[in-house]
């Protein structure tokens, strides 16, 4: 019986572990914030990428790519939020601004890629 890889499952999967584990980072980062809409902000804007990735494994059939896209986008926000890499003199502010924008336009990049396959094989 050969067993396939289920890149829909595993993908679901990393999506929804780095989504939680950038959300519980991010409150960590700002539960001293004595403005509760402000941590709700940023709470909504770095879980806005991995929505877009749920959207995308579920809208496109090239799956191996958001597959990738993925571990990179949830790999890449949870070493980040950490403050592994954290430069000496940044404030945290920034790389929970600057990681969802950067998210943002991988995922666009990896749409617009789509995009582009998909017309060339239409016209072959």
């Amino acid at each position: 019986m050969e067993k396939r890889f289920n890149y829909n499952l595993i993908s679901l999967v990393v999506i929804l572990i780095g989504a939680l584990g950038s959300l519980a980072l991010t409150y960590h980062a700002g539960h001293n914030n004595k403005s509760f809409l402000l941590v709700l902000m940023f709470m909504a804007w770095v879980l806005s990428p991995f929505i877009a990735l749920l959207l995308a494994n579920f809208i496109f059939k090239e799956l191996t790519l958001t597959f990738y896209l993925g571990i990179v986008i949830a790999l890449g926000s949870l070493i980040c939020y950490s403050g592994i890499l954290n430069p000496v003199g940044m404030k945290p502010a920034f790389r929970f601004l600057m990681v969802p924008l950067i998210s943002w336009a991988l995922i666009m990049i990896a749409i617009i890629r789509l995009r582009v396959l998909s017309k060339k094989t239409k016209s072959f």
